[in-house]
């Protein structure tokens, strides 16, 4: 195929916005696994969609894939064959996912069926909802293309439902994925990378387990919403999420350089200018958080192992969302008691005791990772994570500072004390801490040019 034919077919898979709207204004027919029937019109009865369609021109504004999706659906042979020899793709799709194939299946276009498998066109192709060309076939009881299609060896999807499966497609959410899109490379424990229009992304598989009761489906929509206005550059981006499909997934940026918590393990203690710069891309991201409005998002299960290193070298938080929490007040909230309780050393007193807590218990795990990152070991280290959230949260134990001063600029120790302090009203809003972190930094790079450019005439240069 020359480049002008690609160049042709590429464009005639692409759907203006406008056509997209005439698309469903003509009401053609919908997906079988489409939870909404058509309008009160039975299948076959003449008054269904492609009998109003048949009596409407075809719009100037549609594009070669809406033509020749709209050609199938009235029956038009002639109108398909010539589309298809000036090189349209046999299976363009419209914004539902859904093929010519698929609208001559529903609308039991038996001609345009043996035409199109002349074409050679994809059988098994699935649309937004999963649903197959002989699937379709079969539910509006058109036996005959059914039987074609069955013939010549295609597939009748099962009909699985999710818990979150709405009444009505105008109800799926913009932010639905088709899984289909989903390219997977590899995986473990229900996290998977894959590719996405030809960019990695991180894949979480949701167990069907967790959705047995309408509280976890709620609360699950509710993480979606929030994860889809999240927007911020030290935030890890939601790409999507899959929910009227099984499995059901949430798709986000991935990030190939791995969490913070791996960092640290391979370089252990930071320079000071390095931690504080680290500090203030967390900082960053949880203030956005927790300005959000109308609601502020509490994180909740902060640690170095929900933050991410870019390409760049900057850091972002992920996991937000994650917990599931009642709102107690405007300001306060308490872990849901169908929770599974987990142990961390990065958790503030009041969350362990199951208390009420506020957004302060963010900024108690920070002052823990920032501790971390310039002593270059987690809190009470070789404690195990249990043991250390003990001796911080009952027994009201903080960890020495072991490094010289000189790793700890002017502030800086007293912030961290500050941000792990037991009473929640001590400890400073991220807004206070990225004041004050920008100025300990604009400090330490001072420090750090002036060490630079004055060197001692008897100190000999390092060799490369």
């Amino acid at each position: 195929m020359d480049a002008a034919a690609k160049l042709k077919r590429s464009i005639s898979r692409q759907l203006s916005s406008g056509a997209a709207r005439v698309w469903r204004q003509l009401s053609m027919e919908p997906s079988s696994l489409d939870p909404t029937p058509r309008d009160g019109v039975e299948a076959g009865d003449g008054s269904g969609a492609g009998s109003a369609a048949a009596l409407l021109a075809v719009p100037e504004n549609l594009d070669a894939t809406m033509r020749l999706l709209f050609a199938a659906c009235q029956g038009d042979v002639a109108g398909v064959e010539e589309l298809l020899g000036d090189g349209v793709d046999v299976d363009s799709i419209d914004l539902d996912g859904r093929t010519a194939l698929h609208i001559a299946a529903c609308e039991g276009q038996g001609e345009v069926v043996r035409l199109l498998l002349e074409w050679k066109a994809n059988m098994n192709a699935r649309d937004r909802w999963g649903s197959t060309p002989a699937a379709d076939a079969k539910h509006y009881g058109h036996f005959e293309v059914y039987n074609l299609l069955r013939a010549r060896g295609a597939k009748v999807p099962k009909q699985k439902k999710t818990p979150m499966a709405v009444s009505n497609p105008k109800e799926v959410p913009e932010y639905e994925l088709n899984p289909l899109e989903l390219e997977f490379r590899r995986g473990e424990e229900g996290h998977y990378v894959a590719k996405w229009y030809g960019s990695k992304v991180f894949v979480k598989i949701l167990d069907k387990d967790n959705f047995s009761d309408a509280n976890s489906i709620n609360e699950f929509k509710h993480k979606l919403t929030l994860l889809e206005k999240a927007r911020h550059p030290n935030l890890v981006q939601f790409v999507g999420a899959v929910t009227q499909n099984v499995p059901m997934m949430i798709v986000s940026e991935y990030h190939q350089k791995g969490d913070l918590a791996s960092y640290l393990e391979i370089k252990g203690r930071l320079q000071p200018y390095k931690a504080i710069r680290f500090a203030l891309d967390i900082a960053r991201g949880l203030n956005y958080l927790h300005e959000c409005k109308p609601d502020r998002i509490i994180h909740g299960n902060l640690s170095p192992k929900s933050i991410v290193r870019d390409d760049e070298g900057k850091l972002k938080v992920a996991g937000f969302g994650s917990l599931s929490l009642i709102k107690v007040s405007e300001d306060k909230s308490q872990m849901d008691q169908t929770t599974s309780k987990f142990n961390s050393i990065y958790i503030a007193p009041e969350m362990y005791i199951n208390g009420t807590f506020d957004r302060s218990v963010d900024v108690f795990a920070f002052g823990l990772i920032l501790y971390e990152m310039i002593e270059g070991a987690p809190a009470f280290h070789p404690k195990t994570p249990e043991e250390a959230a003990k001796m911080i949260c009952l027994e009201g134990m903080r960890p020495p500072f072991k490094n010289k001063p000189k790793y700890y600029p002017d502030d800086l120790r007293e912030l961290i004390q500050e941000c792990w302090d037991p009473t929640p009203s001590v400890r400073p809003t991220f807004e206070e801490i990225i004041v004050r972190l920008n100025k300990i930094y604009a400090n330490c790079t001072k420090q750090t040019r002036w060490r630079d450019t004055f060197k001692l005439p008897w100190v000999r240069p390092e060799k490369a």
